[in-house]
């Protein structure tokens, strides 16, 4: 197992029995990811979410966030690439994203701005199926500012 402070970026790769033994623990930080306006508006085509405010920079700049902003939804989708650069499961044949038992969007992303991801386990239980369902409380902040982008509580399911 590695092993990981909180501030480190080291990907932590355990085996499927020694995922229990992460409980409590925090994996660190994944790297920053800058938010692009092309990223935005890419999602707005995907989501059919064209809100000015994601999509509009000249309009946004007298919106109440004084230019363009992620999506929430985007800014929760980064949570699974980020996610892989913090952990992996070896001896496994299937990994899913089980879904979510809480998520909060406690603060705008403004395009331009870097977000990154820290994540600790909160419990690891034995499922049907030779599985492990594991639960994780997951941060992504904002590079320079004190509120987070996105708390969520998110599952996680890996199968031997």
């Amino acid at each position: 197992m590695t092993e990981t402070t909180p501030e480190s970026t080291a990907k932590t790769v355990v085996s499927f029995d020694e995922v229990k033994d992460l409980i409590g623990k925090n994996l660190g930080y994944s790297e920053w990811r800058e938010i692009t306006q092309e990223q935005v508006n890419l999602f707005a085509d995907a989501t059919d979410d064209h809100q000015y405010i994601h999509v509009d920079p000249e309009r946004a700049k007298d919106g109440p966030f004084g230019g363009t902003i992620a999506h929430g939804f985007l800014t929760l989708s980064l949570l699974i690439p980020m996610w892989s650069e913090l952990f992996d499961v070896t001896g496994v044949s299937t990994k899913v994203n089980y879904g979510l038992d809480k998520c909060r969007f406690t603060a705008p992303v403004p395009v331009g701005s870097r977000v990154r991801l820290t994540v600790t386990i909160t419990d690891v239980q034995e499922v049907k199926g030779n599985g492990l369902h594991l639960v994780a409380d997951g941060t992504i902040e904002i590079e320079g500012q004190e509120r987070p982008a996105v708390v969520a509580t998110f599952l996680n399911r890996f199968y031997a």
